[in-house]
C-alpha cells in the first residue's frame, strides 16, 4: 500500500516517480460498464473537500514537490488504484489523504501508463536573470 507518509520521505522527482509508477497499459477497462459509479464518486462533495485538501496540502506542486507547480489543472491521484469494490465498500482509503498526491496530467499519464516520463514530463527548467530579454543578455 503506498502511503504519502512515505512519499515524503523521497526527494526527487524520479524517487517519487519510481515509487508510484504503475505499468499499466493504455485501452484497458478499469470500471466497464460500471464507469458511472467512479463518476459520481468524483462528482460528489466529500470528494470535492477532500480534493481541496489534498491541492492545499501539497501546494498543488506535482508529487507535492515544492517548485513543481503544476500550471493548469491540477489531477489529485490515488497512490493505490481504486477499483469498482472499493466504491461499492466505500473503502476508507478512497478518501484519505494520506492516499493521495497531487500530480500534472503529464505525471499521471506517466504513472499509470508506463511512459518513459523524462521525455514526456516537462520540468521546469531552471530560470536565470533575463533569460525572457534576449536583448539583455
Amino acid at each position: 500500500m503506498r502511503t504519502y507518509s512515505e512519499l515524503i520521505k523521497l526527494e526527487t522527482f524520479d524517487e517519487r516517480y519510481n515509487y508510484l509508477k504503475l505499468d499499466g497499459s493504455v485501452g484497458v477497462d478499469t470500471f466497464g460498464f460500471d464507469r458511472y459509479l467512479n463518476q459520481d464518486f468524483y462528482r460528489s462533495v466529500l470528494w470535492k473537500n477532500i480534493r481541496n485538501h489534498v491541492i492545499v496540502r501539497d501546494m498543488g506542486c506535482d508529487l507535492g514537490i515544492p517548485g513543481l507547480e503544476i500550471p493548469g489543472k491540477i489531477i489529485v491521484h490515488h497512490m493505490n488504484p481504486i477499483e469498482l469494490r472499493d466504491l461499492q465498500k466505500d473503502s476508507r482509503y478512497i478518501l484519505d489523504p494520506e492516499y493521495l498526491i497531487c500530480v500534472s496530467h503529464e505525471t499521471h499519464n506517466a504513472i499509470h501508463y508506463g511512459l518513459d516520463h523524462k521525455n514526456d514530463i516537462s520540468l521546469p527548467m531552471e530560470r536565470t536573470p533575463n533569460d525572457t530579454c534576449p536583448w539583455r543578455r
